[in-house]
């Protein structure tokens, strides 16, 4: 199945930490790319983040790691530093998620590479680009978000800004990441030319292109825009929640029907987008105080009957057991060493991984070190002394087989 993958035999060298780079590397190995994984012998510092399970894994882990082969190295030391240069020379991108100037500083920046391999394609992730008056920062996912403007529109009914649950902007910049790569090797497909290229990925930047619309709607409407489809949101029913949306003006009168107010169509606070925007803090005050009277089956059938745009607010598990999502594969269980089957949600336009494919799990930390490093041509003995002065670690079941 791998050999079929539209990035089959590309070699990638991926070295980053967290969340952004190593998503990019998962979309390269689920897509056929053999992909190392170098992290220091202590791990990926995301491995720490959330609860830790067998073989030194977390969620992030589990997830972003699948497909990847792992190398547990010191790149402090010389030596160690010597085998990521190694492997680099044999690969066909690199990712790296240091600060700038680190890498470099490391001699594994871009030049550094590029002078032993000139076809390398040189991936940084990093918070603020590798150039400008904030480059050193460091930036954070939540740091990110609050950065970029997230926050300041995604206000709880506190009205106070709020954070996304999750690691939206790192998610973000590795498919950012990724798309980049994708261009870059097209690129070369299509007009000929295999010189060395630096991708400079920043999270900051990414978002900020995600974000795009909201940055021209302040600047259009001079710092002052307003909701585009009041009243989307989410409303308290009697025995949980829903959300509901419209995108066209024809659909509101169907909200208001819904409700058993049809009045509401007719109320010229209420009569277009612009209007129900201005009169948001009414229209909504109305919705809540009709929606809560009644349980959340009763309201998706009133709504759905209406033709608008809703359904119950979900939790995780309510979607791993959704009956679209099982019909339609939107997740399929791997058998996951030392956690048993786990849930992994498809990668739209990619097969799933399944079975043994090594597409299919993520590795232990330092799982596959002594297989890289002897196709690197290190001996046994060569491979335990770097085990001995803890240059490279090898998993805990090979550590006395190193020692011998």
């Amino acid at each position: 199945m791998d050999n079929q993958l539209p990035l089959a035999g590309l070699r990638v060298l991926d070295l980053t930490q967290g969340v952004a780079g190593p998503h990019c590397g998962l979309l390269l190995a689920q897509s056929g790319a053999q992909v190392i994984k170098v992290e220091p012998p202590e791990g990926d510092w995301g491995r720490a983040l959330g609860t830790g399970y067998p073989g030194r894994q977390n969620v992030l882990s589990v997830v972003y790691n699948r497909g990847k082969r792992s190398l547990a190295l010191d790149l402090r030391q010389p030596s160690g530093r010597d085998i990521v240069l190694r492997l680099a020379r044999q690969s066909d991108i690199m990712l790296e998620s240091n600060r700038p100037g680190v890498a470099q500083r490391l001699g594994i920046g871009f030049a550094q590479v590029a002078a032993i391999n000139p076809a390398i394609l040189y991936v940084s992730v990093s918070g603020f680009g590798q150039t400008g008056p904030y480059a050193e920062r460091a930036l954070t996912d939540t740091v990110a978000q609050a950065y970029t403007g997230l926050m300041s529109i995604n206000l709880g009914a506190d009205a106070i800004p709020h954070r996304v649950g999750m690691f939206v902007v790192d998610a973000v910049t590795g498919l950012y990441a990724f798309q980049a790569v994708q261009n870059a090797l097209l690129g070369r497909l299509r007009h000929g030319g295999g010189t060395a290229r630096h991708l400079d990925i920043p999270l900051a930047q990414s978002f900020s292109a995600l974000l795009a619309p909201k940055s021209l709607e302040f600047h259009l409407e001079g710092g002052q825009p307003k909701a585009p489809n009041v009243p989307a949101g989410s409303f308290r029913t009697a025995d949980g929640w829903i959300a509901v949306t419209l995108v066209r003006e024809s659909e509101f009168p169907g909200i208001a029907r819904a409700i058993g107010q049809p009045a509401l169509a007719d109320d010229p606070r209420f009569g277009s987008f612009q209007a129900r925007a201005e009169n948001a803090t009414a229209l909504f005050a109305i919705l809540r105080q009709a929606i809560v009277q009644r349980g959340t089956d009763d309201w998706l059938a009133r709504f759905q009957a209406e033709k608008t745009l809703c359904e119950r607010i979900f939790d995780f598990g309510d979607w791993l057991a959704d009956a679209h999502v099982k019909a339609t594969e939107g997740w399929v269980s791997v058998e996951q060493p030392g956690l048993g089957p786990v849930p992994h949600a498809r990668i739209p336009g990619l097969p799933p991984a399944r079975g043994d494919e090594p597409r299919a799990r993520a590795p232990r930390l330092g799982e596959q070190g002594r297989e890289i490093l002897a196709e690197l041509g290190l001996s046994d003995g060569e491979i335990a002394r770097l085990a001995a002065d803890g240059i490279v670690r090898l998993p805990d079941n090979e550590t006395a087989r190193a020692a011998e």
